[in-house]
């Protein structure tokens, strides 16, 4: 215990002192500096790439159904499904959909589509779509008809608009007196919807009645597509499902679904992490440098409290102490400003694109205009720990070393 505040204090001396020697100075302050850059780019882009994950994934549930339930076989009791699916207290909504895939033709463009049939009575709780159209009235998509909503962005492609009517071309084929013919069906634009999302170049909604018409399907459904009210909780309501439904369907939470894509994040994540990670190593290394020059340096120094009866662990935990002073100090500065930079990177970009007319993220691609940041805390203690404990294990050489001088050697020629 008595050999501790020594080391500290001489530690701490060693390390405020003016060196003679300007490099070793310059090369400590380079070590403090590198750690803290290290720290801050780890804070900043992990925030940046949680911001990121959170909004993307945001964006897509936000018109994608947290749980899809498909019948195995034909016909099922959808209705008692139905029933029995809303008994669920982690329910937020239900619907029932029938799906086709064909072409959508207006003139001379032709554009590949996903006609959709749903219920009105429960498509708000699954898609917002009363808050996202931009023209006509959802109200028009009645149930004995053909009219249909079009994303926005598949609207523009067809060079279509409210009121104006295309033809759906399904993978079917009608037999007839003049042959074998594809199935077409004429239908209206009732409305046009802008989800700012991947769903608007490819998604046509029309009623359950007449998609069911289409298809000749009677009282039939191609899924069930259910909201929760925490979209996390979605693997425990699966397997709750599949007791309650039974092996007559077949269950996909969106975790499945979208696996591949969060997959790929979470390993960019992960690389992103590794490679600047490398910043703060070699700050370490140079703090191992600098540390077996200021052994160099004290040598004479360390020899003269060894003959005074100093043990060599005491001399090892001074070396111990300057080199974790660098790399708290280091740690603590880029906590500081990393934390900072992620708190306002959003506006930082935004003034970066303003001041050079530039756009860094197209929402075109990314789905979100902005940079977006999230902090966690679970990232900002392994960051902190990591960088701790690089600096340390950059002391562990320089002081064994330090330790290790014989004061004859030293004081040879003295």
């Amino acid at each position: 215990m008595l050999n501790l505040p020594l080391s500290l204090f001489i530690g701490l001396r060693y390390t405020r002192a003016k060196r003679r020697n300007f490099f070793i100075s310059f090369i400590s302050l380079s070590s403090m500096l590198g750690i803290a850059l290290g720290v801050a780019a780890l804070i900043t882009v992990l925030s940046v790439m949680n911001g990121f994950s959170k909004e993307i994934r945001n964006k897509m549930l936000n018109i994608a159904p947290h749980i899809i339930v498909r019948p195995i076989s034909y016909p099922v009791d959808y209705l008692l499904a139905l029933a029995n699916i809303k008994e669920l207290a982690e329910v937020k909504g239900v619907a029932p959909f029938v799906n086709l895939q064909g072409l959508l033709v207006q003139g001379e463009n032709i554009h590949p589509g996903i006609i959709r049939g749903i219920d009105l009575q429960h498509i708000e709780s699954i898609f917002p779509l009363t808050n996202s159209i931009v023209a006509g009235n959802i109200s028009s998509l009645q149930y004995d008809n053909f009219n249909v909503l079009v994303g926005r962005e598949l609207a523009l492609s067809l060079d279509a608009w409210v009121g104006d009517k295309i033809t759906i071309v399904l993978p079917e084929t009608n037999a007839s007196l003049v042959g074998v013919t594809p199935k077409l069906k004429r239908v209206t634009i009732a409305a046009v919807f802008d989800t700012k999302s991947q769903f608007d170049n490819k998604h046509v909604f029309m009623s359950l009645v007449g998609a069911r018409k289409l298809t000749r399907r009677s009282q039939q459904v191609d899924s069930i597509e259910i909201k929760l009210h925490d979209e996390l909780q979605a693997p425990q309501v699966a397997y709750k499902l599949e007791e309650l439904l039974g092996e007559d369907f077949y269950i996909q939470t969106w975790m499945q679904q979208y696996a591949s894509f969060f997959d790929a994040i979470k390993m960019e994540k992960t690389v992103m992490w590794c490679i600047l990670i490398l910043i703060v190593m070699v700050a370490a290394f140079n703090l191992v440098s600098s540390l077996v020059m200021v052994v160099t340096d004290k040598e004479k120094d360390i020899a003269i409290l060894r003959t005074m009866g100093m043990p060599p662990s005491t001399v090892r935990n001074i070396f111990i102490v300057q080199g974790s002073i660098i790399g708290i100090t280091g740690t603590l500065l880029g906590l500081i400003f990393g934390l900072l930079l992620a708190y306002n990177v959003t506006a930082i970009v935004d003034v970066i694109q303003n001041l050079f007319k530039v756009n860094f993220i197209a929402e075109d691609v990314y789905f979100i205009g902005y940079v977006p940041s999230l902090i966690k805390l679970n990232d900002l203690l392994i960051i902190t720990l990591a960088a701790l404990s690089l600096s340390f294990i950059a002391t562990i050489y320089p002081a064994r070393r330090a330790a290790r001088i014989l004061p004859a050697e030293a004081l040879r020629y003295e």
